[in-house]
C-alpha cells in the first residue's frame, strides 16, 4: 500500500519558529479546554481529553503546560466556552480549503475568515461545497527517524491494532484509521511502543490539484499563512500539492 503524505510539509512546518510553537500550543490547549467540558478532567474515562494529551505530547507540550490547562477547564465554571465552527471555500484554480475553528465569537471568526480568502484571491463558499472532495479519516504519522521497522511487519501490527490502511512512504509511515476508531488503534500502538510524529483526525483530500503558475501559488500561500497565523483557527485542510514547494524550500 502506498499512499501520497504530507508528511514532509508536517517536518518542515514542526521545524518552524518560536511562533508557531505557540500557536501550535494554543491550538492544542483549546481542545483540551474542550474535551475536559465535553467529558471531564479524567483521560481514564474520556478518550478525546486522552487524544488531545497525545497530540499535545507529540508536539513536546511540557507536562505542567498540560496538566495546568486540564484543571483550569475543569475548576474555572467562568472560562472561555469554545464553540467549533467550520468554513468551506475555495483558493486559486478552484483549490478547496476547509478550515475548522474554536471560537468564543463566531463573528469575528468568520470575518477573519472571509479576509483571509479574499486576500488571496479565494472566497468562502456554502457548507459541503468543498468537503465531499474530502474523506475524514484518523491518520497517524510515524516518523522514520524515531521509528525503525520492517514495513511488512509493522503493516501487520497497524492492521491488527485496528486500522484501515497503511502507506510506507519515503519518511514515515502513514496510518489511516476509521474515525470511529481512532482512539483505540492509536492507543494500541501507544501500548506498542510506536512513538507517534502525527495523530489527529483530519479532512484527507481524495485527490490532489498541482498548481503551476507562480501567481497561484503566492496566492494560496498568502490564504493558509493568515489563517496559519489566526488564534481562532484550530486546523486548515487543502487539496494542493505543495510537496514541490516545501522541497524547494529545504
Amino acid at each position: 500500500m502506498s499512499g501520497h503524505s504530507k508528511f514532509a510539509n508536517i517536518k518542515h512546518k514542526k521545524e518552524k519558529n518560536d511562533a508557531a510553537k505557540g500557536k501550535v500550543f494554543t491550538v492544542i490547549g483549546r481542545e483540551i479546554a474542550v474535551a475536559v467540558k465535553e467529558g471531564g478532567a479524567d483521560p481514564a474515562n474520556n478518550s478525546r481529553l486522552r487524544d488531545a494529551i497525545a497530540k499535545a505530547k507529540a508536539n513536546n507540550m511540557p507536562n505542567d503546560t498540560i496538566d495546568r490547562g486540564i484543571k483550569k477547564a475543569a475548576g474555572d465554571a467562568n472560562s472561555v466556552n469554545y464553540e467549533s465552527c467550520t468554513y468551506e471555500g475555495y483558493g486559486p484554480s478552484g483549490t478547496a480549503i476547509i478550515v475548522q475553528c474554536l471560537t468564543d465569537n463566531k463573528n469575528r471568526t468568520a470575518a477573519n475568515v472571509r479576509n483571509a480568502f479574499t486576500k488571496g484571491g479565494g472566497n468562502v463558499g456554502t457548507q459541503g461545497c468543498v468537503s465531499y472532495m474530502f474523506d475524514e479519516k484518523g491518520q497517524i504519522i510515524v516518523d522514520k527517524e524515531e521509528y525503525e521497522a520492517d514495513p511488512d511487519e509493522f503493516m501487520m501490527t497497524a492492521l491488527d491494532a485496528g486500522a484501515d490502511d497503511f502507506n510506507d512512504n519515503e519518511d514515515s509511515f502513514e496510518i489511516l484509521t476509521d474515525p470511529a476508531k481512532f482512539s483505540e488503534v492509536r492507543e494500541n500502538l501507544e501500548k506498542a511502543g510506536v512513538p507517534m510524529a502525527e495523530a489527529d483526525i483530519k479532512m484527507i483530500p481524495q485527490n490532489y490539484v498541482t498548481l503551476t503558475d507562480e501567481g497561484d501559488i503566492g496566492r494560496i500561500e498568502r490564504i493558509l499563512d493568515l489563517l496559519d497565523e489566526d488564534d481562532d483557527v484550530q486546523a486548515v485542510y487543502h487539496n494542493w500539492d505543495d510537496s514541490s514547494v516545501d522541497e524547494d524550500d529545504e
